[in-house]
């Protein structure tokens, strides 16, 4: 197999392809559907890959979906993933593609990440016979929970007998026609917790009568913060953000319960695993010195994210060649942001990496999660030649 001569054929079908990999970002653009509820998408991907002669497994409990290039059922694959599902935002882009579904928005991407694994689905398949191995193209749901759609996938097979997997994020933080990379650690873990106080209800004017649950939930979100700047390594990166907290019934009653939440990111897993603890040893302690009782509640979420050293080593080399060296990034440091790529490459080497988006002129650098986010569509067929050179790549040259 001459890979890079497919590579070239590849790159032109590709080419060709690009109005129609940008009418399929734009029609899930406009049907944004949430965790859980990918069905248009789930039907639009599978309608596509269908008439292209793929073969499809849909699943029961969930709307994603495996799409499989057979060259050779004895051999194995390469798998190529992308996130489906939107977020609960209301769009404020204007553009002839806007969300028509009220307070639903694609504002992360994943409409992008779909249509590019379509495009590269259907290029792959023109030179379906000479390549070595096989290709699977993971659609997967529910990337933006907590929980996450990867665990899902895993489950019902997505990784049987797969031997690599890459992935990408479009990233408004690069130019369009830059890509970023990262060996080792790229992304952070993302776990989730809920706090509940419980005190005692009194007359406001006679707070002695009573155990104030808001006065003991401050104190426990100031000594929380304490931890990732007094307990924690600070060569060790790590977050912990409160993100609600909800108490009290009027303003002449001493509360008797307030409920917080919120997220804990890290990069190291020995941190990880240690942070739970010290958050539940602080609430202990100042609950009981005030004669409250405490819930405290940790979910585990998504791992660090990983890549593979020679995964990387070759998104690098295949991206240098269609991009140029200078546009391709080490982005050195990782990020807080989570992502459930990170259970695939727990199972599987892979690498994933960053797709630049940012154009000044189309107002394309806003930040993901944002009501006025979209995607420099020029950025599609390099984040599609990109992925099909390195699932090309990373097949042994042998039928």
């Amino acid at each position: 197999m001459d890979k890079e001569s497919i590579k070239k054929r590849v790159f032109k079908v590709i080419d060709s392809l690009k109005d129609k990999v940008i009418k399929v970002r734009r029609d899930i653009h406009k049907h944004p559907e949430l965790s859980g509820h990918e069905e248009h998408t789930k039907y639009l991907v599978k309608g596509i890959l269908e008439v292209e002669g793929f073969e499809i497994k849909e699943f029961k409990d969930h709307n994603g979906i495996i799409a499989d290039l057979i060259v050779d059922k004895k051999k194995p694959f390469i798998a190529i993933r992308a996130d489906m599902d939107a977020l609960p935002i209301q769009e404020k882009t204007n553009k002839p593609y806007s969300s028509e579904v009220k307070g639903v928005m694609h504002a992360c991407g994943h409409d992008a990440h779909t249509a590019i694994a379509v495009g590269c689905a259907i290029a792959l398949n023109f030179v379906k016979n000479e390549l070595p191995w096989n290709v699977r193209f993971i659609f997967q749901p529910s990337e933006e929970v907590n929980e996450g759609g990867s665990e899902e996938m895993i489950r019902d097979g997505a990784l049987k007998n797969v031997k690599a997997i890459f992935g990408l994020h479009v990233y408004p933080y690069l130019m369009t026609g830059q890509i970023g990379y990262k060996y080792g650690v790229m992304m952070a873990s993302a776990d989730t917790f809920e706090i509940e106080i419980f005190g005692k209800s009194s007359h406001g004017a006679r707070p002695h009568e009573g155990v104030d649950a808001i006065l003991v939930a401050a104190m426990c979100v100031n000594s929380l913060n304490h931890i990732i700047s007094r307990r924690i390594d600070p060569l060790h990166p790590a977050v912990i953000s409160l993100g609600t907290i909800e108490g009290g019934t009027a303003p002449n009653i001493i509360c008797d319960h307030v409920k917080l939440s919120g997220t804990v990111r890290t990069v190291n897993e020995h941190v990880r695993n240690k942070i739970p603890l010290m958050m539940e040893d602080s609430v202990k302690g100042i609950t009981h010195s005030m004669g409250a009782s405490y819930k405290f509640d940790y979910q585990y979420g998504q791992p660090e994210l990983i890549n593979d050293d020679k995964m990387v080593d070759i998104i690098v080399k295949e991206a240098k060649k269609i991009v140029g060296e200078e546009n391709v990034i080490d982005l050195k440091d990782p990020v807080m942001g989570g992502e459930d790529f990170s259970r695939y490459l727990q199972i599987v080497p892979g690498a994933f990496f960053r797709l630049g988006i940012c154009n000044p002129k189309k107002g394309t650098c806003i930040s993901q999660h944002n009501p006025k986010f979209d995607v420099d569509e020029d950025a599609l067929p390099i984040g599609m030649k990109i992925l099909s050179a390195a699932a090309i790549e990373a097949m042994k040259n042998e039928k």
